[in-house]
């Protein structure tokens, strides 16, 4: 076979029907190659953009993927394929708002869609638009999207400050999934906000069973432990805390989140003495005698 000849009946093939040449192309797994072939300056039909958009995307190249979906719903705005497409894009390069524009242009044509509708419900969290968002997980309706819609309710009552409301939700959430541990954390960070320390004992005990490496959970009874003058054991927590996440170890000043900022400088010091006397001890202990 002519190699020269076969590039040369290639090349003619793609000039004249670049969408089967890039077709074909893809389907070898020639990916970079199918997009080369759709890569000429011109005007073309949706069919065109959205294999281009397809290739784009198969490639990692999300930017690109959306402005060739874009082109299509200038063409077509009632292209749902097209349109879906492009909100995927653009909830991946977080744009929330363009995004829940697609997402909702989506649903106009098939409003039972719940997976769209989650995704739209999560750009409008990130919008800081809390009321709409628990709209949108009011109207899931599938057994698909239960636990997602679930969840999500609970962060929105949560963010509306609804906290009776939320509560009630994440626990709903965790009789059908014990394991959820975003649910205990964010029952922590909420119990935290109020101040209710049976509640952030209770919650960080739960979630300290199910990851013994949970920094919410440690640092939910280290704060319970302080604020109940029991520094051995907020000691043993703040240190398990810190090797899992060594930044805790700043000192109060440094810090601005909700725990560090319960800890005083003086209670921080404490900690540290408490500490440094456990060391000692355990040496002690090592070597076959106790301190006096």
């Amino acid at each position: 076979m002519n190699p020269f000849r076969t590039a040369a009946t290639a090349a003619r093939l793609a000039a004249a029907n670049p969408i089967q040449a890039a077709l074909g192309l893809r389907a070898e797994g020639r990916l970079e190659e199918a997009l080369a072939v759709l890569s000429a300056p011109g005007e073309f039909n949706a069919d065109f953009y959205i294999l281009r958009g397809d290739l784009q995307l198969e490639l990692g190249r999300i930017q690109d993927a959306a402005e060739s979906y874009s082109s299509v719903t200038v063409l077509d705005t009632d292209h749902i394929y097209a349109q879906g497409q492009l909100a995927l894009c653009l909830h991946s390069l977080e744009q929330w708002e363009p995004a829940a524009h697609a997402f909702e242009a989506v649903l106009q044509f098939d409003p039972h869609r719940d997976e769209v509708r989650l995704d739209l419900a999560d750009c409008l969290l990130r919008l800081g638009r809390y009321g709409a968002a628990l709209e949108c997980f009011d109207k899931c309706w599938s057994e698909a999207s239960r636990r997602r819609s679930l969840f999500g309710k609970a962060l929105a009552l949560q963010l509306l400050r609804r906290f009776d409301e939320a509560e009630k939700h994440y626990e709903h959430l965790l009789t059908i999934d014990p394991a959820a541990e975003e649910a205990l954390s964010n029952l922590i960070a909420m119990s935290m906000e109020v101040f209710e320390l049976a509640r952030v004992q209770k919650y960080s005990q739960r979630l300290l069973e199910l990851n013994s490496h949970s920094t919410a959970a440690l640092k939910g009874l280290a704060l319970a432990a302080i604020e109940r003058h029991d520094y051995p054991a907020a000691s043993r927590y703040f240190y398990q805390l810190v090797e899992v996440d060594p930044a805790v170890a700043r000192r109060p000043e440094e810090r601005s989140d909700a725990v560090e900022y319960r800890i005083s400088r003086r209670v921080f010091e404490s900690l540290e003495e408490i500490r440094r006397k456990q060391k000692t001890r355990a040496a002690h202990v090592s070597n076959g005698a106790l301190p006096r």
